[in-house]
């Protein structure tokens, strides 16, 4: 027993080795290369910070050297990275659970086929703005990766609904699924990951603008576990998907609807009752006045006053869970949403950015209720007066700058 947990926190040390720290070691000497280089130190890597000198041959040395023990690696941003070398990653790193392509740019279908025909054990796929990636990908994937809970696909914007429908087909596991700025994706893709990703928790849609409210309240029936869900820029939706999430995702934690201009009081105001577990909500740019629940950010909403905040400050969302509100440019909040929120008693940090009627005053006597409230604030510098005499008006220093 005691052999065992030296092994473990060997592991852990293992795992702790940064790649610098290894490589340093290993021009010590040729016994201390031989141990630095053993495959056995490098199961988690992470390349980003050398994404510009990062060749196909890198990868395809360390794949060779680390064969099966590698069970993470990071090549984001490694443009230099293409098809060939990932190959190569793939027949020999066979126990890989985490793979990160954030940006590798060069790779196309070829390098999801391999990954499907070698890389069965894969959980975990960040393909963010790999353009050139199609639904051939999605086939792939879905034949070869099965135990996939995690997939990033954003701006890979050549995917479309069929792609979907063949990757959920046979990723029914799936658990986060990131779809950002796939704008070809319409209802139907959420029909067919309503049909099949029931485990489902983390969904992002953001600038699907052809998503409407008929596949929100599609998708809602079919992932009850929701609990993170991004439609900002999904500029035609309606209180009627709030009302699908209110009434088939009472797990909801983290709702981002920015841009979202169709979306009213009368929304919010029945997912606030039915959603307990709501933490944060992204609203920049929507029309609202009131009734609103507990959420991070209503920036840009140039509507709210006083009186909404009386309002977010008396519900039971501003009473026991509201811990962080950004309120930057509401142009209507004055001092008097400050006397407000002291009755947010458990708040940590506000942001009032550009609400020009604040005053430092203002912000002093909150704190003087809520001394733990992290306050962050702007206040144009005046502009000093004209001197006498003066050869023309002297600037404040933020022009200067300028």
């Amino acid at each position: 027993r005691v052999a065992k947990n030296n092994q473990d926190n060997l592991d852990e040390e293992k795992q702790s080795w940064t790649e610098v720290t290894l490589c340093r070691c290993a021009q010590i000497s040729k016994a201390w290369n031989i141990l630095a280089l053993d495959g056995s130190n490098w199961q988690r890597i992470d390349l980003f910070n050398f994404q510009t000198d990062v060749e196909g041959r890198v990868v395809e040395n360390i794949s060779k050297r680390c064969g099966g023990f590698l069970r993470k690696l990071s090549l984001r941003g490694c443009i230099g990275v293409g098809d060939s070398s990932l190959k190569t990653f793939a027949q020999n790193c066979r126990n890989i659970e985490h793979l990160n392509l954030n940006g590798c740019t060069k790779i196309t279908d070829s390098t999801c086929y391999s990954l499907s025909r070698f890389c069965s054990k894969l959980k975990h796929l960040d393909l963010t703005s790999c353009v050139s990636i199609t639904n051939s990908s999605l086939k792939g994937i879905s034949e070869g990766c099965r135990h996939l809970e995690y997939l990033n696909l954003s701006w890979c914007d050549q995917i479309t609904k069929d792609g979907v429908e063949a990757l959920v087909r046979g990723c029914r596991g799936l658990r986060a699924l990131l779809l950002r700025g796939c704008t070809q994706l319409e209802d139907e893709a959420l029909k067919h990951i309503q049909n099949y990703c029931h485990e489902l928790v983390s969904l992002n849609l953001q600038s699907c603008s052809r998503v409407t409210d008929d596949g929100v309240v599609q998708l809602c029936r079919g992932c009850p576990r929701l609990q993170a869900l991004c439609l900002s820029g999904c500029g035609s939706l309606t209180d009627a998907s709030l009302t699908a999430l209110a009434l088939n995702c009472p797990r909801l934690q983290i709702l981002e609807a920015a841009r979202c201009s169709h979306l009213t009081d009368a929304g919010f105001t029945l997912l606030a009752r039915n959603c307990h577990d709501l933490e944060k909500m992204d609203l920049e740019e929507c029309v609202l006045t009131r009734h609103l629940p507990s959420f991070q950010s209503l920036s840009h909403c140039e509507l709210i006053t006083d009186d909404g905040i009386l309002h977010l400050s008396n519900s039971p969302c501003g009473h026991e869970r509201l811990r962080v509100l950004e309120l930057d440019n509401c142009l209507l909040i004055t001092d008097v949403a400050l006397e407000h929120l002291e009755h947010c008693r458990g708040l940590e940090r506000l942001e009032l950015y550009d609400c020009q009627q604040v005053t430092r005053a203002g912000i002093k006597r909150m704190r003087a209720q809520l001394p733990h409230v992290r306050v962050h604030a702007y206040f144009a510098p005046v502009t000093p007066p004209t001197a006498a005499g003066g050869g023309g008006p002297r600037l404040c220093r933020c022009c200067v700058i300028l």
